[in-house]
């Protein structure tokens, strides 16, 4: 198997129409190599901006080219790298709309900070907090993909278009898993049932479910002897003072619901970067029977010490789009494989920029996917 799937060669400057010449693509230093697969697609150069720090570490821009009057495409994703990715966006946006660009559209496959979209405890909206950071920078678009939350477009005070991967990763299942008509798509937990059933109604595939947590040893189980008697209780519920405690969640033992047995399982899911919870689901597979484990996600952040666990795993392969770099992690681990969606990327710059209706690329889209 090869190490990463792209769209053939005859068709990689394939798009649907021409690219005038005040269209300007600049990007920071967080994924170069998609910066200029898209400008490459496009037919444009990729304009002189330099992204640098100091010795104390501040962030400076330095755009070569004259932008005013000009359509800005800033290319710019989150990594490990987060805080940096974000502060370099932010001034090359502020850069060029204190030169007097006509407009700045953010490209930015990976929306940092997606995942803290919901209040926690004493915690605050990051995603809310980045959106206004975005907008007031001179985002008047963003173009992204796969959000972990559909809801998070509400956050920006500007247009979003929330791209999706799937028929990218679909058209990997369907051309590189080998006699993928006997996998079964697998919800890592209940939370991304929406996106197996997607994927498993597309394909005509089943559905299994992955639901609990691992059991814990015998020494920590609750068995019954420490709990209060039992008291008397009448057919109408007497509160005492107070309001009562909302009673802690406690997850049974790891399940899987659904028949996996001989057959391949594919996991899927938006976001792959701590990969000890995928390692334990694949390990309950195996032991269900599944003779082959596959894990497809949009983003493959892959942190920490994630190659050696994937490579020391029941999982056979890993499949991610070039979203955010991971060439390192793919010299780590063989099991890695790429997709490349810099052509989607592509084909929605050039349709924003001439003021083309975006619906085909949303073609069969749901509110599930």
């Amino acid at each position: 198997m090869f190490g990463s799937f792209r769209i053939p060669k005859g068709e990689r400057t394939m798009l649907q129409g021409p690219i005038t010449s005040d269209i300007i693509i600049i990007g920071g230093n967080s994924h170069v190599e998609l910066l200029d697969l898209i400008a490459c697609r496009l037919g444009v150069q990729n304009a002189g901006c330099a992204v640098f720090h100091t010795t104390n570490r501040e962030t400076v821009v330095e755009i070569g080219d004259s932008v005013r009057g000009k359509d800005i495409y800033i290319v710019q994703t989150g990594t490990k790298d987060v805080n940096n990715n974000i502060m370099e966006l932010l001034m090359m946006a502020y850069a060029c709309k204190t030169a007097s660009a006509k407009s700045i559209v953010g490209v930015i496959p990976y929306l940092p900070y997606s995942k803290q979209c919901k209040m926690r405890k004493r915690g605050c909206i990051v995603s809310k907090l980045l959106a206004k950071m975005m907008c007031t920078s001179g985002l008047t678009h963003v173009i992204t993909m796969d959000l972990h939350q559909k809801e998070i477009q509400g956050f920006f005070d500007c247009p979003v278009d929330n791209l999706r991967a799937s028929p990218f990763l679909l058209q990997y299942i369907q051309e590189c898993i080998p006699d993928y008509r006997n996998s079964v798509i697998v919800a890592r937990n209940p939370g991304s049932a929406k996106k197996a059933t997607s994927y498993a109604e597309r394909l005509r595939l089943g559905i299994a479910v992955i639901h609990g947590e691992q059991k814990e040893a015998e020494s920590d189980e609750v068995d019954g002897r420490y709990s209060p008697p039992t008291l008397p209780r009448s057919r109408t519920m007497d509160v005492s003072v107070g309001v009562p405690i909302h009673p802690a969640k406690e997850k049974p033992p790891i399940n899987v619901v659904g028949d996996v047995g001989g057959r391949i399982a594919i996991m899927v899911d938006d976001l792959i970067d701590d990969v000890q919870s995928f390692v334990a689901a694949a390990e309950v597979l195996k032991e269900r029977g599944a003779y082959k484990i596959y894990v497809l996600a949009t983003h493959g952040l892959l942190s920490s010490d994630a190659p050696r666990l994937i490579d020391d795993s029941a999982i056979d392969e890993v499949v991610v789009t070039n979203t955010i770099p991971h060439e390192l992690q793919k010299m780590q681990c063989h099991k890695i494989k790429t997709v490349d969606i810099s052509i989607l990327l592509s084909e929605a710059i050039r349709r924003i920029h001439n003021k083309e209706s975006m619906s085909y690329l949303f073609k069969n889209v749901t509110l599930e996917d």
